[in-house]
């Protein structure tokens, strides 16, 4: 794919000269937030930046051998002030791996406070909102990693790519594309990888790093939520799983330990749908996968006033537990109904 040439000139023109430059990813940020925003804060700091790196709450453990992910600012653990001093005296606001400034949560309100900054949106999330100065908003790629890539190539050279650039954008490309086996995977990513391989990158490291640091908690709990709270139903082709906040402590939970869980059930020969609750203090978490033409985004939107790509999505319930669980199997019947399902 190729970004459209007014859209590179116009962000050309953004970062010609040295700005305050603040780069934010969204909630519960993954390997594509973390690997975009640490990619592009490494380009921009190269050619005279001041780059800050925020992220709204603390990113997961297996994350952290991510090149200058020390550097990131968790602005719920900011004690300090560095992340509400960084946005209120932004030049330019990078907003990367999410297309709606509700999923900054508290931080959205500290963005409002700075209203001379420009914004620029680089996301593969479908609907944005219309609250930027540029869009750089393409639902067809794979992953906001591989935008980045694309902008760094365009922009700057293939050669630019250093090799710690290189490690975080492959794992934002590896995580959002299920190790490269969704159908967003395109000859150009793998053109990509190919640059990225050659900047002397272990992709065998990098994996092992993602998908093979967990915690004995995790592994527990793993198979506590298979064997104990998977249910499955509409003649085999749903499920749902369900962690409380007791269920989380008793496995002692960190952040990401669930990451993945709701991919699990799709491993399901005749499986079409699988959606994951997890018990947070104020809310409980939705997240839902899809095989092939179920579109769990619009899915996501009409229930859960959440959203998404097609095949993998999220939202948000404030019932509890109990409540939210009937609330999605009723939905998941009229969804049905109306031959979506």
């Amino acid at each position: 794919m190729q970004i459209a040439r007014n859209k590179i000139e116009q962000l050309r023109e953004y970062i010609e000269q040295p700005q305050r430059v603040v780069i934010l990813s969204h909630t519960n940020p993954d390997g594509d937030a973390i690997g975009s925003s640490l990619a592009w804060a490494e380009i921009l700091k190269r050619h005279g930046h001041d780059v800050t790196c925020i992220v709204p709450n603390k990113f997961p453990y297996y994350l952290e051998f991510m090149p200058g992910s020390e550097e990131l600012v968790v602005f719920k653990n900011d004690t300090e002030g560095k992340a509400v001093k960084a946005v209120k005296g932004a030049d330019l606001i990078f907003c990367l791996d999410f297309h709606t400034m509700t999923r900054l949560d508290g931080l959205g309100d500290v963005i409002d406070e700075n209203q001379h900054a420009k914004r620029i949106l680089i996301d593969h999330h479908l609907n944005p909102s219309e609250d930027f100065d540029l869009m750089i908003s393409y639902p067809e790629a794979s992953s906001t990693c591989y935008l980045i890539a694309l902008l760094v190539e365009v922009m700057f050279g293939a050669e630019s790519i250093s090799k710690e650039m290189a490690i975080n954008i492959f794992v934002g490309m590896m995580t959002d594309t299920g190790n490269f086996a969704f159908s967003s995977v395109t000859p150009d990513v793998f053109r990509m990888v190919s640059i990225l391989a050659a900047k002397g990158i272990s992709i065998p490291d990098i994996h092992n790093h993602v998908y093979n640091s967990f915690t004995e908690g995790r592994a527990r709990l793993f198979g506590y939520v298979i064997d104990r709270k998977m249910k499955i139903f509409h003649n085999g082709t749903v499920a749902h799983m369900s962690l409380t906040a007791d269920e989380l402590r008793r496995f002692w939970f960190q952040q990401g330990d669930s990451e993945g869980f709701v991919n699990y059930p799709l491993q399901i020969k005749k499986m079409k749908l699988s959606a994951m609750f997890t018990e947070h203090t104020d809310f409980i978490r939705v997240s839902l996968r899809s095989r092939g033409d179920i579109d769990v985004n619009i899915f996501a939107q009409r229930y859960f006033n959440g959203g998404g790509h097609k095949n993998a999505a999220g939202g948000k319930s404030f019932m509890n537990m109990e409540d939210t669980i009937k609330h999605f199997e009723k939905s998941i019947k009229e969804y049905a109904a109306e031959g979506l399902l």
